[in-house]
């Protein structure tokens, strides 16, 4: 009775392992798949230059908060990654800093892109109004978009 106790019980472990080890490959592809492509990466340097970018998240606390079961990825709303660093803690701390810091960035990137939209929207607007009421001629109304668009891109 012993004997088929411990075999239960190894075959148990035997299977929690398997099923571990099928779902550590998994898990490493998703924090990866998290971050930003090149482009994307240079695209926000570009607004970081233009002093354009938004911090909605801070990288380096989403890292330090990876240190924590879950910590990185709840911070950077990532919630079902989360619950996964959660179950997998402390294994986790291996991947959960990096994929924080990519999931800020991420964040970041595209809070700045919302941001740059809407407020190229409004001044295109109120430049709209302007020529409707009569401020500017179609001359100054080109002019001034112009410089709306080189002002908000990144080219």
């Amino acid at each position: 009775m012993k004997d088929l106790k411990f075999l239960s019980s190894v075959v148990y472990w035997l299977k929690f392992m398997l099923c571990a080890c099928l779902c550590l490959p998994l898990i490493f592809t998703m924090g990866c798949a998290a971050g930003l492509t090149s482009a994307q990466k240079r695209e926000f340097v570009a607004y970081q230059s233009r002093g354009l970018a938004m911090e909605e998240k801070n990288p380096g606390a989403a890292a330090a908060f990876g240190l924590l079961p879950g910590g990185g990825s709840f911070y950077t709303r990532q919630y079902g990654l989360g619950v996964i660093d959660l179950l997998f803690w402390p294994l986790s701390i291996l991947w959960d800093p990096i994929n924080g810091y990519m999931g800020a960035e991420t964040t970041n990137y595209y809070s700045t892109k919302e941001d740059v939209r809407i407020k190229m929207e409004k001044e295109t607007s109120q430049l709209d109004d302007d020529l409707e009421d009569g401020k500017l001629t179609e001359k100054e109304y080109l002019l001034e978009k112009r410089k709306i668009r080189q002002k908000f891109s990144i080219d």
